[in-house]
Formats: C-alpha cells, sequence, structure tokens
C-alpha cells in the first residue's frame, strides 16, 4: 500500500509542475519506496519494514496473518502504534499465568522474559503497572538492567476467601491487585509463587485453579469475576508502553557527528530523553511532520487549523509562525499581540478630517450604491430584470417599490425563523417581519419557471403600479436568490380562511360582514381584470388569499400564481396551478388561465362564506367530497337548506342568501364564457348588499316571499331570464308590504 502511495505522489508531480517541494513533501513520513503502515498501522521512519526501510535498531516485520491480514512486529510483541513526538509506542503483552491441575497442585504456567538489551527500547515506568488476578497467588515482575543484573522484583498478592467475597469493579486487592514499576528497564521477567507452601488451597480450588500476571498500561481497569472462575483470561494480551530513544549520547555529542546525526530535517530539533541515554528529534515550533526525514518537517498553517487572532484581527501565516494585524482605527494590544484595542492618535486625526470628509459624503454616496450594487450575486439579478427595476428607481423618485438585499430579509425574518411563519403555500412561505421600521409580510417562494425569470422585472413594474384598496400592496422583492422573494404589507388579523373554519367562536362573522368582504375581494379582482394594465389574472382566488385587517376590510393577496394577460396564443399554456377544490374544470383540461377562471373560484369562495364547510373533503364519498358538486345538486334539489351554516341559516336574512347563493351558481358554470365578469359579480354584490339596507327589505309577507324565492331557486335551473322575472315580482310585492 506505502508504495502504491509512493506512486501516486510521483505521477501527481509528472503532470504538475506547479506543485511545490514542500506540499509534495508534507505527508511523506517514511523513506522512499517503503512502507508507510501495515495492518492500519502507520509506520514513521526512523521504524520501517525491514532493514533498508529503517535506522538500524529500528526494524519492524510486517506479517500476514490466517485471516489474510497484516499485522506489524517489534521482535516477538505486535505493536500497535508509534508516537514520533514523545519517543512512546505501545506493544501487546501476553497474560502470564499458572493453574493447578488438580488439588495436588500439578503446575501448568505460562511466563515470558523480555530481553531488549542493545535496542532503543526499554519499559516505562510511569505509563505501565502489573496487575495480579487470582486467589492466594504471587504474581511478580523482576526487573535487571542492561547487563541483565538484578535490579528488583515488584508484585503483589490477590486474596479471596470465597466467591462470594468477589464484586465486579475496580482492583481492590480482593481477588485482583496492582503494584507500580519501580525502575526503568529493558530485561524484566514475569513469574509467580505461593503466598504460603503450606496454605490450604482446596478452598480457593474450587471457584478457581489459576492465577494471571499482567504487564499492561496503566489506566482504568474493571475487573470482572468471571476472571478468576473461568479461563478466559488464557491467550489474551495487553497492551504496554515502551519508551524509545536514538543511540546513547546526549544531544550535544550527537549533533556533532553530522553523518550519524537523526534530526534531518532543518526545521526541527534535538531533546535529550528523560529515560535514557539517547535522543528524540522533534519538529520545531509552527512546524509538523517528521523531523527524521529531509523536509519532513513543514510548516503549520496556523490561520487554517486554529486561527488564534481574535476578532476583529486579522491572521496571517507565514514560515514556522504567524502575526496578527488589525483594521483601520486599532492596533496589536501591547501585551497580547493576538488582540486589537482602539489606535486613539489614529481616532483623534480621523475626527480632525471629519469637516473635509462631509464635503465628499454627497459624491461618496453615489459610488457606495453602485458598490453595493456590485456584491449583489450578479447572475440572479440580472436573471430575474434587476437592471429593469434599478433604472425605474433611479429615474423615479416617485416610484413606491424597492429592491431589497438578501441579508435585509434575513434581518428582518430572524434568518428566516420559524417563529415568523404566518401562512404556507404550494408557492411557498410567508414571514412576518420589519423592514424599515415598517410591519411587512415575506414571501418565500420556492420554485418558478423560465418564462417568470425573464419577464420578473416587467411583470414587478405593472404589479407595483396596483393601488387598490382592497388589494395587498407590494413593497418590493429580493433578487439576490435563485428563486425572487416578494415583500407585501402587512395584513394583521389573519385570512378569511381563518375566520370562516375556525371553531372559536370569538372569529364568527355575521352575514353583512361577510357580503362587505365578498364585495370588497370581488372589487379587487374586477380592478385586476378591468383596472389594470395590461390586465392582471389572480390564478390563485381562495379564503387562504384574502387577508383582513383590524376593519375586517378585505385584501386581495397572493399573487405568486398570478400571470399578466396573454399578449399571444403561446402565452397561455403554461402549468396547471392553483388549489384543488378551487380549480376551474375549463382551466384543468385546456391549461389555459382566463379571467372566467378567477370568477369560478371567487364562485367557490362564496360557498365557503355560506356553507362554511372545506371545498374538498378527501374522506367523504367520492360524489360528495367538492364542495361546488354538492352545492348544485343542492340547488338542483332544493335543498340548499341542509348545506347553510347553522349560523347563517338562524340569520333573518333569507331572502339575501339566496341571492348569494344563484350569484354563486352563475360563478360555478361549467362553461366559462356562460359565467359573468367580476365586474358583473362585484356589481351583483353591491346591489345584494344595498338590498339589505333597503326599508322594503323588513316587514314582507314571509309565505308569499318564500313561494317566491323557491320558485326562484328551480328558475335557475330554467332560465337565466325567469330568475330574474320572478326576482322582480318578489322584490315588487315586498315592496307593496304584502
Amino acid at each position: 500500500m506505502g508504495a502504491m502511495m509512493l506512486i501516486i505522489i510521483q505521477v501527481l508531480l509528472l503532470i504538475s509542475p506547479s506543485i511545490t517541494k514542500s506540499s509534495a513533501q508534507s505527508d511523506v513520513i517514511t523513506l522512499p519506496g517503503c512502507p508507510e503502515s501495515c495492518g492500519g498501522v502507520t509506520i514513521p521512519y526512523p521504524f520501517g519494514i525491514g532493514s533498508k526501510c529503517a535506522m538500524p535498531g529500528f526494524e519492524l516485520n510486517c506479517s500476514a496473518t490466517n485471516a489474510g491480514t497484516s499485522t506489524p512486529y517489534l521482535g516477538n510483541y505486535t505493536l500497535l502504534n508509534i508516537s514520533l513526538s514523545s519517543g512512546l509506542a505501545r506493544v501487546n503483552m501476553p497474560v502470564s499465568y499458572q493453574c493447578y491441575g488438580n488439588t495436588t497442585r500439578t503446575n501448568l504456567s505460562s511466563t515470558y522474559t523480555v530481553d531488549w538489551s542493545g535496542t532503543p527500547f526499554q519499559l516505562n515506568t510511569e505509563k505501565n503497572i502489573i496487575r495480579a488476578i487470582g486467589c492466594n497467588t504471587l504474581a511478580s515482575l523482576t526487573i535487571a538492567d542492561s547487563g541483565n543484573s538484578y535490579v528488583g522484583v515488584t508484585g503483589c498478592a490477590p486474596l479471596c476467601e470465597s466467591l462470594e467475597s468477589l464484586t465486579n469493579g475496580n482492583c481492590s486487592g480482593i481477588g485482583c491487585c496492582q503494584a507500580t514499576i519501580p525502575e526503568t528497564s529493558n530485561y524484566f521477567i514475569t513469574s509467580f509463587s505461593d503466598l504460603d507452601a503450606d496454605l490450604n488451597t482446596s478452598i480457593s480450588y474450587n471457584f478457581t485453579r489459576c492465577g494471571y500476571a499482567m504487564l499492561m498500561e496503566n489506566s482504568d481497569f474493571y475487573f470482572k469475576t468471571s476472571y478468576i472462575t473461568t479461563n478466559e483470561l488464557i491467550g489474551q494480551n495487553t497492551s504496554a508502553v515502551i519508551d524509545w530513544s536514538i543511540g546513547n549520547t546526549t544531544c550535544d555529542i550527537a549533533q556533532g557527528n553530522k553523518s550519524t546525526y537523526a534530526c534531518r530535517s532543518g526545521n526541527s530539533l534535538c531533546l535529550n530523553s528523560s529515560t535514557s541515554h539517547g535522543y528524540l528529534c522533534n519538529c520545531s515550533d509552527g512546524y509538523q511532520g517528521n523531523p527524521y526525514l529531509e523536509g519532513g518537517c513543514q510548516d503549520i498553517n496556523e490561520c487554517l487549523k486554529n486561527n488564534p487572532c481574535s476578532a476583529p484581527a486579522k491572521c496571517h501565516n507565514s514560515e514556522g509562525g504567524y502575526k496578527c494585524s488589525c483594521p483601520f482605527g486599532r492596533r496589536l494590544n501591547h501585551d497580547n499581540k493576538n488582540e486589537c484595542e482602539l489606535n486613539l492618535a489614529l481616532v483623534l486625526g480621523a475626527c480632525a478630517g471629519v469637516i473635509v470628509l462631509c464635503f465628499l459624503v454627497l459624491g461618496a454616496y453615489a459610488l457606495n450604491e453602485k458598490r453595493k450594487l456590485s456584491k449583489v450575486e450578479e447572475k440572479y439579478f440580472q436573471e430575474h430584470g434587476g437592471r429593469i427595476l434599478l433604472e425605474k428607481i433611479q429615474s423615479d423618485q416617485g416610484f413606491g417599490f424597492a429592491i431589497f438585499t438578501k441579508q435585509q430579509i434575513e434581518q428582518a425574518t430572524n434568518n428566516f425563523d420559524n417563529a415568523n411563519i404566518i401562512g404556507h403555500g404550494g408557492q411557498g412561505t410567508v414571514y412576518k417581519g420589519s423592514l424599515r421600521g415598517q410591519m411587512v409580510a415575506i414571501k418565500k417562494c420556492k420554485i418558478t419557471d423560465e418564462r417568470k425569470k425573464k419577464e420578473f422585472g416587467k411583470e414587478m413594474l405593472i404589479l407595483s403600479q396596483i393601488n387598490h384598496k382592497n388589494i395587498v400592496k407590494i413593497l418590493g422583492c429580493c433578487l439576490e436568490v435563485e428563486v425572487p422573494m416578494l415583500v407585501y404589507e402587512f395584513i394583521p388579523n389573519g385570512t378569511l380562511f381563518h375566520h370562516i373554519h375556525s371553531n372559536n367562536r370569538d372569529n364568527h362573522i355575521s352575514l353583512s360582514i361577510r357580503l362587505r368582504i365578498a364585495h370588497e375581494s370581488a372589487e379587487a379582482l374586477s380592478y385586476l381584470h378591468f383596472s389594470a394594465s395590461p390586465p392582471i389574472f389572480h390564478g390563485d382566488v381562495k379564503s387562504l388569499n384574502i387577508l383582513l385587517d383590524e376593519n375586517y376590510t378585505a385584501k386581495v393577496s397572493d399573487f405568486g400564481a398570478s400571470i399578466l394577460s396573454p399578449t399571444d396564443e403561446a402565452q397561455f399554456v403554461t402549468f396547471v396551478q392553483g388549489t384543488c377544490g378551487y380549480l376551474d374544470p375549463e382551466y384543468m383540461q385546456s391549461c389555459q388561465l382566463t379571467d372566467k377562471s378567477d370568477v369560478y373560484s371567487f364562485g367557490v369562495v362564496l360557498l365557503e362564506l355560506l356553507i362554511c364547510k372545506p371545498v374538498f373533503n378527501f374522506d367523504a364519498p367520492e360524489d360528495e367530497r367538492s364542495l361546488s358538486s354538492c352545492f348544485l345538486s343542492a340547488m338542483k334539489e332544493n335543498k340548499l337548506h341542509e348545506l347553510l351554516n347553522d349560523e347563517i341559516k338562524s340569520e333573518d336574512d333569507i331572502e339575501v342568501i339566496m341571492e348569494v347563493a344563484r350569484l354563486a351558481k352563475e360563478c360555478l358554470n361549467m362553461k366559462g364564457e356562460d359565467r359573468p365578469t367580476m365586474k358583473e359579480v362585484a356589481e351583483e354584490l353591491d346591489r345584494i348588499r344595498k338590498l339589505t339596507q333597503h326599508p322594503w327589505s323588513q316587514g314582507f309577507h314571509p309565505e308569499e316571499t318564500e313561494t317566491l324565492l323557491n320558485e326562484a331557486s328551480h328558475s335557475i335551473e330554467i332560465d337565466h331570464t325567469d330568475y330574474f322575472s320572478l326576482e322582480k315580482k318578489a322584490k315588487q310585492n315586498i315592496a307593496a308590504g304584502r
């Protein structure tokens, strides 16, 4: 694997001359052509696989296992990892054991001797410990010096009287004990002996036959009673920490012989080993890598790794270090060069130039505006027709439309916090926010088509000119995003849908207010169809898109689905859009959005005002799912009273209700050409509202009027002219007081 990595690096150097020497060598950890790892263990020089890849004494073996993997060996011991900077390594040490085959003490044991004499390795005393596990058995570690002369012995004897005396947990002395290692050594032996040769072991023999000695790293150890009662520790290994160093001389002496000096990198330093007579190499401060190789220590980019400069200080990397710089008006702190402080001298000098700067402000303002524009994501700005809007804003000071930056929108909505959501729709999500001291509604659209991208700027110019008291005013937009965001005036009293379908009786609105809302909404749509230039088709008329202010004045909103009146036939074809239950059947078949499509959807809104039920119910039988279908069936069978909302039926203006029902029926005609225009609908609603205020609307003869209204209901299925003649006759009778 290491050879393959080297080949890849060499190929990259050939095909990319721009790669610098330092960048090419920054990841090299071993000699050229030598493996960099074995069995997942990184092998840095001076260690190496084989004598040609290692410094003398640091040769390792990489052997294949039965499982098909490779394992690195330091002598007879499995190597776990190597640390260059600390001069440490970890190896596996076998667990020594002594077992009794029977009560007569037939001894079965496995101990080991480690002899690292003449090698760079020795046992680390601070990081290792000897642990003994068993009952009434002394486990010891005999330590010798480099000449194999006896130095000392350490160990301990775990005691236990019965199985019940053992508990899982820390090594407490009962069944498990531990002892420190007093001397650093490169020669040591594990061994066992009885605490008392005459001690009767028949009691412990019933639940344990083995004692264990474990030379291991001094870390948390969890003792299990099963170690005593089973043989699970036999054949196991522990990890132990060993020290290593270069040679047996100090840095002062080693540096005098350049041919054998191990610290080869130019950015390295020599450290005397604290555990032996040798030395170690480390990279200098500000560098990292392998100090034992030429060019092995490479500069650390402190600014990228862990920026030490406190804001607003800026970090600048340099070879072997870094430096911090401060923005204008600040300087580095005298005591802490990583922090900035106010530069009073410079501030006072700047104040002296304020008078001069005042004369330059007006000229700089125009230049600053151009610089702001340069920060806009030009791609989206151009796609959405931003130039057209910008030219209009600059040329017309009275143009009541603004282009907001993405940062302004995010700040206004607290980064689109869910707590600021006031509505969801198929076209996007609406957030409330504050822009320039004014509460606004910001619509974050989901998608847009390519035609709308190209025409967006032109359409905004037209939509911004809409000025009607019953239409939510478009205040501006944001073009720095893939799909433009629209900014509307904020309407505080929620949607008509909420007031119609809420279970809260406090939200109930009377019939007269419902008529006013319907009339104002119709006036708004009539304005879009007949007064806007060019005409605008809303495309998604529904109760959710009719907002109410604090006085319950209707405000038609959400032009997300709107299109301008097409100027050629090709523009008629678009994706079917709108909301299920409100969609014009003719539009769903032809994909041609017309002014009569809005009339149909408005007819459904009239039904909501009268019946107060969802416009589409997926849980109902198939023939009862659509509110409009149920309404038309009820009208045909003269059963409208069964559909009406109880609160609506309780009001006395049954004649007015029938008038509105008749108008809704006209709006829901399957053929668009047979529907009235929104102007006619608005005029009819105005007439119906006046009907509720006329003197003859009170005190009429109920039986005769009810008969006439029933006839009027039936006449809807017969002939439009007959209906109006019957209606006229009913009013004449009411006016005559009959």
